[in-house]
């Protein structure tokens, strides 16, 4: 049976017991805050750091994984003999990291320095969860005794059909941030309007307007539940609302007729363009490629 490891970077926000229980392998990205920088899971916690950014003024820089990183990366699963090495990675729309995974492969394949180790690099288009889950996925497949070919036909559909949504109940960072273009052009706060954003491929809109927390859960479920494909599994990114995360998963359940596959925090990538106070939704929907 052929070797086949998983790399992915932090902003999957899986949680550590999964990271560990399938030997994945994280690359982890640097957030900086002023003059502080913070490894994402590994010096701060996301609790913690949803409490840095609710009351820091300034917003927080993400730095992209470098090529350099990359080669190191590769270069030491050369040498371990693995046969197949899985990376996916965050959208490529929003961070240059997909592209500097391609180009240390390319920088080390002219080199002659992997040997016969194959690098499948796949661009996820989406974030957190969205990749996440499929690398989850990927793993017990692999576990399981599926072919590396099988996992990536697997995670290629997935990817295909990701489709996320945000609940938003508080956009002063979003909009802050502006890396959220539909809740820059949101104006709602004054009639106490709660969006349902969709995040898509890296486009987002706003695609519901709800008056109050609990109509926007409501609303939320209505619209997610349609667009989703029926039994197909779905997933929650939750932040600091724990009150309408669970009357959401409640709400999803009973609609949908099954319980959740995934429930995890939101990590620093992530909260440093989305803020600290919103529920993520991952599903899948119509191939869109």
């Amino acid at each position: 049976m052929a070797k086949v490891k998983i790399i992915t970077d932090s902003g999957c926000d899986i949680s550590k017991e999964d990271e560990a229980r399938y030997n994945i392998d994280i690359m982890c990205f640097d957030i900086t805050l002023g003059e502080k920088t913070f490894v994402e899971r590994k010096t701060v916690t996301n609790e913690e750091f949803f409490e840095i950014i609710d009351k820091s003024p300034e917003l927080p820089k993400t730095s992209q994984i470098t090529v350099l990183r990359f080669e190191e990366k590769f270069k030491e699963c050369a040498k371990e003999g693995w046969d197949d090495v899985i990376v996916t990675v965050i959208n490529s729309a929003g961070s240059q990291t997909y592209a500097n995974a391609v180009l240390a492969e390319k920088n080390l394949r002219e080199a002659g320095e992997l040997g016969n180790t194959k690098i499948h690099i796949i661009d996820s288009h989406c974030y957190s969860l969205g990749y996440g889950y499929p690398v989850v996925e990927a793993a017990r497949k692999l576990e399981a005794g599926q072919s590396c070919e099988m996992v990536i036909a697997f995670m290629e559909d997935w990817f295909n059909c990701c489709e996320i949504h945000i609940i938003g109940f508080n956009l002063r960072h979003m909009k802050k941030s502006g890396r959220i273009s539909a809740a820059a052009s949101f104006l709602g706060e004054m009639l106490s309007l709660k969006p349902v954003i969709s995040l898509i491929d890296g486009d987002t809109q706003v695609v519901k307007k709800s008056r109050g927390e609990k109509a926007a859960v409501n609303d939320a479920v209505q619209y997610i539940s349609e667009r989703m494909i029926p039994e197909t599994p779905w997933h929650i990114l939750t932040t600091t609302a724990p009150e309408m995360e669970e009357l959401f998963r409640k709400t999803m359940t009973k609609k949908v007729g099954y319980d959740l596959t995934m429930q995890e925090s939101c990590g620093g990538v992530v909260a440093c363009n989305a803020g600290p106070c919103f529920i993520g939704v991952i599903t899948k929907g119509k191939a869109r490629r």
